[in-house]
């Protein structure tokens, strides 16, 4: 199978489907690899790399059998696209179906790394639960570095600095790498999350669990159902009360193909501390905090509200590498030894796949 990588287009993504070290393994599985030039530079990887990994590297790649991208296709890709020809990428199935349509009217075999089936011999395919790694990593990193104090506890000869004390709203992977994080950093962390099966991971990194009396089952997705409108307004009221107690506040809760929980309200940003930070992971669906301004960092009453979006395409390498190696376990999924074989009644083909024959699924 020829697979070709384009550059991404998308303003400030600068992912790249495939590093070097994964075209290599890929080569070596029956797979021809063709890298548009300079697909991977915003990432740190160079053209040769990709060469001596034993891929191409070509002005247009769109002549491949199947094209894999981090982000959807732009409209001018789509119109690139050929019946028949494979697409694998994040393509945002739940909140742009008329995108997904446009990929249908192609004739494209498009497969949404979003909707990986969470099953156990998925997991290296698993891309959102990577992404979101890099994403609670530099989530504590952004809030550190705008936070005007120390995390750690310092002992100094003029006297002893007490921690930064950091609540993480929401323990899926994303909370979770948070909270390992601020502990790395020496921070008082403290989890909070609706779904009461995660307490003894929150616990096991060395935080404090948060209990409000609001809880929610896990769905089969692993997510937390979505609360009833008078459970997410106490809740709001329990947080209120005791968000103003900590310097740092990330938060990370979603619900896929819904808006963004509002779980701060205004109110609650304005009893925080002068100094204090919001990390909102949830910006990309509109935020956790009511003042959140998606793709901005604003300031209100002295606290800082950081609403970037796509953060893990801050840190390219690290989050191109995990993602091509997500793309990869697929790809080998769909072609074993690189000969194409998709079989619809397999849970991770069929799962994935949001068009086939003309027909958005």
């Amino acid at each position: 199978m020829r697979i070709g990588v384009p550059r991404e287009t998308q303003p400030g993504e600068r992912r790249v489907a495939l590093v070097p070290d994964v075209v290599a393994r890929l080569a070596g599985g029956g797979f021809e690899v063709s890298v548009e030039r300079d697909a991977g530079t915003a990432a740190s990887f160079r053209d040769a790399a990709y060469e001596e990994a034993g891929g191409r590297v070509a002005d247009d790649v769109f002549d491949a059998e199947a094209i894999v991208k981090v982000r959807k296709p732009s409209d001018d890709e789509v119109e690139r696209l050929r019946e028949g020809q494979l697409l694998v990428a994040f393509l945002e199935p739940l909140t742009d179906p008329e995108g997904v349509e446009r990929l249908a009217s192609r004739g494209v075999v498009a497969f949404a790394m979003e909707s990986i089936p969470r099953i156990t011999r998925a997991q290296p395919m698993d891309a959102l639960s990577s992404q979101s790694n890099v994403a609670g990593y530099k989530s504590v990193l952004l809030a550190a570095e705008r936070l005007p104090k120390f995390f750690p506890m310092l002992m100094t000869a003029a006297g002893t600095v007490p921690p930064a004390k950091v609540l993480v709203l929401g323990a899926g992977v994303a909370g979770l790498q948070a909270i390992a994080t601020a502990r790395r950093l020496g921070a008082v962390v403290t989890g909070f999350d609706v779904r009461p099966v995660v307490k003894e991971q929150v616990e096991s990194l060395g935080a404090t669990f948060l209990e409000l009396g609001v809880s929610g089952e896990e769905t089969a997705g692993g997510y937390a159902r979505e609360l009833s409108e008078g459970e997410q307004q106490r809740q709001r009221e329990e947080l209120a009360e005791r968000i103003p107690d900590y310097d740092v506040v990330v938060t990370t809760a979603l619900i896929p193909g819904r808006p963004a929980p509002l779980l701060i309200p205004a109110a609650a940003v304005e009893a925080m501390r002068p100094g204090s930070v919001i990390v909102d992971l949830a910006a990309d669906a509109g935020g956790n905090c009511e003042l959140t301004q998606p793709g901005e960092e604003i300031e209100h009453g002295g606290v800082r509200i950081v609403g970037f979006t796509n953060v893990a395409s801050t840190m390219p390498a690290h989050a191109s590498q995990l993602y091509a190696r997500n793309v990869a376990a697929l790809l080998q999924h769909l072609a074993p030894d690189g000969t194409l074989s998709l079989d619809w009644d397999d849970e991770i083909t069929a799962g994935t796949c949001v068009t086939r024959a003309k027909a958005a699924v």
